[in-house]
């Protein structure tokens, strides 16, 4: 029997050396044009010999006034260059916060739990249990006690204890990573998006750790999944025109009084998502800072599609038929999340691609514009601008979906896989479960640069880019300490439960 013949690798190879040929030349375009003229100047210096040098030095005319205006003129440019310059802004430190065994929710608990709580509903239990089989979530992610409850006890009291538990935790842990005395938090930002009670959020926070007078706080609320990153933002303008100062950020979810207990399948879906969980950021301007900081903030790009009624309806708190309140996800969501997304990168793209990929993308777009409108888009290789990503671990479908159309390869998501798998969907914070995994990986070295993408109702796409500091040594501590030596793990594309 003849055997098959080997595969004609030679023109993929070729075509490979040729791209990255390309994407040197390209990136490195102004070194080549420098480097001949330096070399000539340099040649020309050797051939004329220090007495010919010396006699055209001479020959130059400078009197005192021409130096001190010159001078002068540097002198304030100089001045007025690092005057206008941003500030560099800095994240120091991170935690997040790892519930307890005690909330643990099984696969096995959660069912019984829905079979119980929506017994008269069987095809609403059998809904449940389809999702989760195709969730992506493991046996560990947690829910808060008062949904441990038959039935579910989502009291004001409730609520307000798991605030405190997951928020009081991850900035005590935060206080002792950074060595940060809460009189010295200039700026305190609290975002959690479904549960606002009042007095608010920041104010419970001031209140525990007697945080100054004078400190500026903020509480954002109804922001959605995105509102860490939103946080962040409004941090960076804040530390912009208050030098010398520490920002601490909250970002968290409080599920206890959003756990929904009706029948409506679109509104059933984020029980089977959403778990508790709550991250604590040091961000700062002081110079002093520069040399402990974890990362500098480079870029942060936020899109916002509330403007279109499908955009702003996709993810939409109301009441069911029965008065009971949830949050329904529509079946457009994907394809909504696509165009923000879209929209984002063709912002943020010209921000962080090398010239190679971006003179391509122009070539693309100039030729569909003018020659052909059916060619296919070039979709840039934001590989070459990240060598991390953080991808909102909102459900197995959005980090498929992101995967897809940023051409991201299996090891480029698996923080984002393994977070969901672990932990859940944990909203805002998830990001933040996303960078500790890659840090406990041992994976993060100084210069290399994180992409943290998140998507928020309204509906909005926010990107941040982040660029490592230092490298960081694998943490003995923090949400992944006790499990990530089990972690990468396979996910079956179903469970069966």
């Amino acid at each position: 029997m003849p055997q098959a013949p080997m595969p004609e690798f030679s023109s993929s190879v070729k075509l490979k050396y040729v791209k990255l040929g390309y994407q040197y030349l390209v990136n490195h375009f102004l070194s080549f044009l420098l480097i001949p003229i330096m070399a000539i100047v340099a040649v020309e210096l050797l051939r004329m010999g220090p007495e010919e040098i010396l006699n055209v030095w001479n020959s130059l005319q400078f009197d005192l006034v021409q130096v001190l205006c010159s001078s002068f003129f540097v002198i304030f440019i100089s001045t007025v260059y690092f005057m206008s310059k941003p500030r560099t802004i800095y994240l120091v430190d991170y935690s997040c916060y790892k519930p307890p065994v005690t909330c643990r929710v099984p696969f096995a608990t959660f069912m019984e739990h829905s079979r119980l709580n929506l017994k008269d509903n069987p095809k609403s239990v059998e809904f449940q249990m389809r999702i989760l089989e195709r969730s992506g979530l493991g046996e560990e992610t947690c829910l808060p006690p008062a949904i441990h409850y038959i039935p579910p006890t989502p009291t004001m009291d409730a609520a307000r204890s798991e605030a405190q538990m997951v928020i009081f935790t991850a900035m005590d842990d935060l206080f002792k990573k950074t060595g940060l005395k809460p009189k010295d938090v200039d700026i305190l930002i609290v975002n959690c998006s479904l549960f606002s009670p009042t007095p608010s959020l920041s104010a419970m926070v001031i209140n525990k750790y007697k945080l100054r007078s004078n400190i500026k706080s903020f509480n954002l609320s109804g922001m959605g999944c995105s509102a860490g990153l939103i946080s962040v933002d409004l941090a960076r303008d804040l530390l912009q025109v208050h030098p010398n100062s520490n920002a601490i950020i909250v970002s968290t979810e409080i599920i206890t009084p959003n756990y929904y207990q009706g029948n409506e399948r679109a509104m059933l879906l984020p029980n089977c998502l959403f778990r508790m969980g709550a991250a604590a950021i040091h961000m700062s301007n002081r110079r002093s800072d520069r040399w402990r900081a974890k990362y500098k903030l480079s870029h942060l790009v936020r899109t916002h599609r509330g403007a279109d009624d499908k955009s702003f309806y996709c993810v939409y708190e109301q009441e069911d038929k029965e008065g009971h309140v949830g949050i329904n996800l529509s079946k457009d969501l994907m394809a909504i999340a696509g165009e923000a997304l879209k929209a984002n990168i063709t912002t943020i793209g010209p921000l962080v691609l090398p010239a190679s990929e971006q003179l391509l993308f122009l070539t693309s777009l100039i030729g569909r514009k003018i020659f052909n409108p059916k060619w296919k888009p070039y979709i840039p290789d934001f590989k070459l601008a990240f060598e991390h990503f953080c991808i909102h671990a909102g459900g197995r479908a959005v980090i498929d979906e992101l995967q897809k159309n940023l051409q991201l390869s299996g090891e480029h998501v698996e923080a984002s896989r393994m977070t969901l798998h672990r932990f859940g969907n944990t909203s805002s914070s998830s990001l933040w479960y996303e960078l500790s995994y890659i840090e406990s990986k041992g994976k993060m070295r100084r210069g290399d640069r994180v992409w943290q993408i998140a998507f928020g109702s309204g509906f909005k796409c926010n990107s941040a880019v982040w660029k490592c500091n230092r490298t960081i040594k694998t943490p003995k501590d923090g949400p992944w300490s006790d499990c990530i030596d089990r972690y990468p793990v396979f996910i079956p594309e179903v469970v069966k439960l």
